[in-house]
């Protein structure tokens, strides 16, 4: 028997009615930082979800934790609960495949598997600014790492170092010209096999999650991924029109997969990929910490 399926903005409506300043009805469940590609540090990031009146916040930086510490101890502070977790680069079908592992609660396994990664993340690093000093500008690696800090090494922080130096106008001008997929200093990165990604989620005790699949989530690749373990869809999401959030909406609630959400914010935009744009509910909250809770029992 198929399973009736309700909207997505009914459940938003829902949880909107009884949505006040001390019960708050919404959460995000990806959130990046500046352990990552983010703008904000993890504790400025709590302080604007505690402004933003969202009840929970996932801290989802790509292919690291090292700013959960820092959130977990903000979020206690302003009584934000902070989920865990980690973006993970994947290939699935010679694609990538964006992976996120939610509710992490063994952070040393994470960080031990991400140890490597994050050490290619350097190397494909100097690889782009190698190519752009062939290309007239000195960019230099010290200037990247700067703009890093003590976040795992991304091309937004070479783009930054860009705009930084005067070589770009502005931060999107680096993609579309220089080291977005296609161009001169364009680098592809390491990546994890998605099962194997998924395992690493399982181990550490969390969800795994497609992050922002779009058109590519059908149900028959939702299935092959529920074949090595995947738990979740992110569903709503910035990039997701409402005809294909109903859709994803339709093929979680059909195929027994947990729904998920979040605005994806950098700490630099607004509308809906502000933080709290996507009006996550809370209930979708409650549904991943039961499946979680299911899988502790069957142990």
């Amino acid at each position: 028997m198929t399973p009736v399926v309700i909207s997505v903005v009914a459940q938003q409506q829902e949880h909107q009615a009884g949505h006040t300043a001390s019960t708050p009805a919404f959460v995000d469940l990806q959130v990046h930082t500046t352990a990552s590609d983010g703008a904000l540090a993890p504790a400025v990031v709590v302080q604007a979800a505690h402004d933003a009146q969202l009840a929970a916040i996932a801290i989802t930086d790509h292919d690291t934790v090292d700013g959960l510490d820092e959130a977990t101890a903000a979020g206690e502070a302003l009584g934000v609960r902070i989920v865990p977790g980690v973006e993970l680069s994947t290939h699935f079908e010679n694609e990538e495949l964006h992976l996120l592992g939610l509710h992490i609660a063994n952070r040393d396994a994470i960080r031990s598997a991400l140890r490597e990664l994050q050490a290619q993340r350097v190397v494909r690093a100097e690889r782009i600014v190698a190519v752009l000093n062939a290309h007239g500008m000195p960019i230099t690696m010290d200037a990247v790492l700067r703009e890093a800090g003590d976040g795992a090494v991304g091309r937004p922080h070479v783009a930054r170092a860009m705009l930084a130096g005067g070589w770009v106008r502005e931060f999107r001008e680096a993609f579309d010209k220089w080291i977005g997929f296609g161009r001169p200093a364009y680098m592809a990165k390491d990546r994890f096999d998605v099962a194997d990604a998924i395992a690493l989620v399982h181990r550490a005790g969390g969800i795994a999650v497609w992050a922002h699949p779009g058109e590519q989530a059908t149900q028959p690749r939702i299935r092959k991924l529920m074949d090595v373990g995947l738990d979740g869809v992110e569903v709503l999401h910035p990039s997701h029109p409402p005809y294909l959030v109903q859709r994803l909406f339709d093929h979680v609630s059909q195929l027994g997969v947990l729904p998920s959400g979040g605005s994806d914010w950098h700490g630099t935009t607004d509308g809906p990929r502000k933080l709290g744009g996507q009006l996550v509910p809370k209930a979708w909250l409650s549904m991943q910490e039961a499946r979680i809770a299911s899988r502790l029992t069957a142990v």
